[in-house]
């Protein structure tokens, strides 16, 4: 069976587990964000274009070839750096009360671990897996070999700036101008690991930042801050 086929379905395990767990805990201080089973469903779009891949010349999900390195660790030092920076910037460098309740960037633990894999999972199919995939697929059929590059550059781009958009942030100026730009620069180096690593690598670069700025964090003001303040 196709090795990248095997890695998405054990995500989609872990995803459907998440799911499990959600409905089956009790949540007193967050309003729970829980999936249901129809975004599962929703996920089963990503399997066509697993299998695109080698004719889109990206690597596999684990190309044995590929060096830990480059597949691994520099993806989660790239993702921690992006999260320390975030929570020192937000819950540090912003004027905000003192927390009541966890914020809605963060859910209660352990649960948060499968919510933000999930969340994670998701962004890196509909936002990288699928349309590079499929505009590298077709450039690479109807396109001369020296239009790739900028084709690439140019999608790369484009699905970069789709979710400091979305998501455009409120505060000061400067915060304003910081959340856009770490945000553009984040999509982006998971574009480059995508093309050059494989989807894994792209992932653990956002699974490596949510670990400190929604999960980590989210246990610090749980287990913490809120004990101080309550």
């Amino acid at each position: 069976m196709n090795r990248s086929l095997v890695i998405y379905l054990g995500f989609f395990a872990t995803t459907i587990l998440g799911i499990f767990i959600g409905h089956q805990t009790s949540f007193e201080l967050a309003t729970p964000r829980i999936w249901n089973y129809e975004n599962v469903l929703f996920m089963c779009t990503g399997i066509p274009f697993l299998f695109l891949i080698p004719y889109a010349k990206i690597p596999e999900f684990w190309e044995t070839t590929i060096p830990l390195k480059n597949k691994v660790w520099m993806p989660v030092l790239i993702g921690l750096a992006f999260g320390f920076a975030d929570l020192l910037i937000v819950e540090y460098g912003l004027d905000h009360p003192p927390h009541k309740v966890l914020p809605p960037y963060t859910q209660p633990f352990p649960y948060s671990l499968f919510l933000f894999f999930s969340g994670a999972f998701e962004i890196e199919v509909f936002y990288r897996l699928i349309p590079i995939t499929l505009v590298l697929f077709i450039a690479r059929r109807y396109a001369n070999e020296k239009a790739i590059p900028p084709i690439f550059w140019g999608i790369a781009l484009l699905t970069s700036l789709r979710e400091p958009l979305e998501q455009f942030p409120s505060g000061p100026n400067w915060f304003i101008i910081y959340a856009l730009l770490s945000g553009f620069a984040m999509n982006l180096m998971q574009a480059i690991y995508l093309k050059k690593s494989g989807f894994v690598s792209a992932l653990l670069i956002r699974q490596s930042h949510y670990l400190i700025w929604h999960i980590l964090n989210g246990v610090v003001i749980e287990f913490f801050l809120l004990k101080t303040t309550s």
